[in-house]
């Protein structure tokens, strides 16, 4: 029985991640499919740049909220002679699950986000600690720079030294996780490393609510 509710639940954490907010916002409230404006991304970046804070902001926390909430999914399900243990790499499991659904979205084509909001949802249950020095970078490095891409590329590459160095995580699982974080953000910003190479990466304006060009 338990592996029935296993295979229920990482399901169930690809189908949350799927839900495409940035795409459904932008079509229900705006007449719009974001995929074909600014950066094409289904992501609450191009979705602030788009259409604005007031679409963008709902999306963003909505896309966090999933990932977070996929990977507690498990504790709503009874599970007997499970070890502490096994339960997290399950829990690991469902994270991969509901970043892959931000990715490649069964509700929307299978064209989505590059699914780091979705990641740092999942990371807030995983990593609290982490998390939050992660969050600190991110902004700090934004503040800076006004690139998103490259404070998303920089706290991606950072994520595993700040979780073994800086939190001391023992478990293997979650290393491993932390390290494939670190792999996985640059690949899915490969063009934006190459817009940052050539100087032409857009810049996030704080101060406007649309801009047409996303990065």
């Amino acid at each position: 029985m338990n592996h029935i509710y296993l295979a229920f639940e990482i399901l169930l954490a690809y189908l949350m991640g799927s839900i495409p907010s940035a795409v459904w916002v932008g079509k229900l409230f705006y007449g719009i499919d974001v995929r074909q404006h600014g950066s094409g991304n289904a992501g609450a970046t191009n979705v602030i740049r788009v259409l604005g804070y007031k679409a963008g902001i709902p999306v963003m926390v909505f896309d966090v909220f999933k990932g977070w909430a996929a990977v507690q999914v498990i504790f709503l399900f009874p599970h007997t002679g499970l070890s502490e243990d096994f339960i997290t790499y399950v829990r690991i499991c469902m994270a991969f699950a509901a970043v892959l659904g931000h990715v490649f979205p069964v509700f929307a084509g299978f064209k989505g986000g590059k699914g780091v909001g979705t990641l740092a949802g999942a990371a807030i249950a995983l990593y609290p600690l982490a998390l939050l020095i992660v969050l600190a970078l991110f902004i700090t490095v934004l503040a800076v720079t006004r690139y998103v891409s490259l404070a998303s590329i920089l706290c991606g590459i950072s994520f595993p030294f700040i979780v073994i160095i800086i939190t001391r995580q023992e478990h293997p699982g979650l290393i491993i996780l932390a390290i494939v974080v670190a792999v996985f953000i640059p690949l899915t910003h490969i063009k934006n490393i190459k817009r940052l190479s050539r100087g032409e990466e857009n810049k996030f304006d704080f101060r406007r609510k649309k801009k047409e060009e996303g990065a």
